[in-house]
């Protein structure tokens, strides 16, 4: 199984709704949602998961941002068999689980993200050796050790760079092979944040140069971030031109033996190519986002090998 770690910023959502909606994704996919706010797009994507019968993870102490307990409260009142709740092991983790239990949800039913060794003793104090539903952690020993059951490996893959130009002084670089190797290292699915990366930015900015990150499948089926970066990158004018010069990258690397690599999400990018749209750039992400999480589950499902 992939579980893919997702903000709840708008097109975040928004791209996992679309792939629930378009049937792009199968039950291999369990996406871990960290939300920044109650909105109506978060309580929108549930809805759809929900009647597509896929799950989710929804994390209940989210650290990026403060939640109140009457939103805490808000985000416990949209759980049900499909959405699936979720904490971080920080502090605030055995007062969630309590308020849990007083709910009728019981700590096996909660899935964990463990990736701080200081939290480690909590959570064998917590679980034991019965474990979580799933325990979500980084390869790290000491963090390893303590997660018998339903494990996770859970690490970020994305070499995140200060500046969209960066990226092109190493365009094409290694990501994961973690779905190659899960299952016979006693893993019951691994996990990344996609093409975000861990760290959270607030709020964005014009940007000098456009880069599109695509993960794709290489000759030996590991995956691979290929970089499509624009040229014209002096200044923050015409970004919709940088866009066109970055996606048209895209589309003669996709011509150039990469056709396997083909998603709905990335089918759009390159129609852009074509007709010469700019659809602004969290759309831009956000199709990014979905090819990832969709390609994943082609692999998954072996139709792509």
């Amino acid at each position: 199984m992939y579980f893919p770690y997702l903000r709840g910023r708008q097109y975040d959502l928004l791209a996992l709704k679309e792939l629930a909606q378009g049937k792009m994704i199968s039950p291999k996919i369990l996406p871990v949602v960290e939300p920044v706010k109650i909105s109506s797009t978060l309580s929108g994507t549930i809805k759809v998961y929900k009647s597509s019968k896929l799950q989710m993870a929804l994390i209940l102490n989210p650290m990026v941002e403060d939640l109140s307990e009457e939103d805490t409260s808000s985000l416990q009142q949209l759980l049900d068999e499909t959405i699936i709740p979720a904490i971080i092991m920080n502090e605030d983790a055995e007062r969630i689980i309590r308020d849990l239990e007083k709910h009728d949800v019981q700590r096996s039913n909660v899935l964990v993200i463990l990736n701080s060794r200081d939290y480690v003793a909590e959570y064998k104090r917590m679980y034991g050796d019965s474990g979580a539903i799933y325990t979500l952690f980084p390869y790290e020993r000491s963090i390893r050790r303590a997660v018998t059951q339903k494990k996770v490996l859970f690490e970020d893959k994305f070499n995140k760079l200060n500046k969209n130009a960066d990226y092109a002084k190493n365009t094409d670089e290694f990501f994961s092979e973690d779905h190659l190797f899960y299952l016979e290292e006693g893993y019951t699915g691994f996990g990344d944040y996609s093409i975000i990366g861990e760290s959270y930015d607030v709020s964005g900015f014009a940007p000098r140069a456009v880069a599109i990150h695509i993960v794709y499948l290489d000759g030996s089926n590991n995956l691979r971030v290929h970089h499509f970066v624009s040229d014209s990158n002096y200044g923050i004018e015409d970004i919709a031109g940088k866009y066109y010069e970055a996606v048209t990258k895209l589309k003669k690397w996709y011509h150039e033996g990469n056709e396997k690599q083909e998603t709905q999400a990335l089918s759009v990018l390159l129609e852009h190519a074509d007709t010469g749209y700019f659809p602004g750039l969290p759309t831009i992400k956000k199709l990014s986002i979905m090819h990832h999480i969709e390609l994943v589950d082609k692999f998954l499902n072996m139709e792509l090998k």
